[in-house]
């Protein structure tokens, strides 16, 4: 799978998200994604995942072997930097 069909996928079901994908060993099977949404805001770890999972669908559980997310909302993300 591309990291840029994996972006497209997140960004539609989380239309507000800023999506950045990067396949970290080359074999299109195993990536990390960084998600940056105002819909994460008030959500806990596991409900910002799950967000992202259920964007995913049923990818998730065939072509994507694995994936790191780093989930944020906007101010924690200008707070990293």
């Amino acid at each position: 799978m591309d990291p840029k069909e994996i972006e497209t996928m997140i960004a539609r079901g989380i239309p507000d998200a800023q999506v950045e994908v990067r396949d970290y060993t080359g074999g299109g099977d195993h990536f990390e994604a960084l998600v940056v949404s105002p819909s994460f805001e008030g959500k806990g770890l596991i409900e910002r995942h799950q967000l992202v999972y259920k964007a995913l669908g049923d990818a998730m559980r065939v072509q994507v072997h694995a994936l790191t997310l780093k989930t944020l909302t906007p101010a924690q993300y200008q707070n990293r930097r």
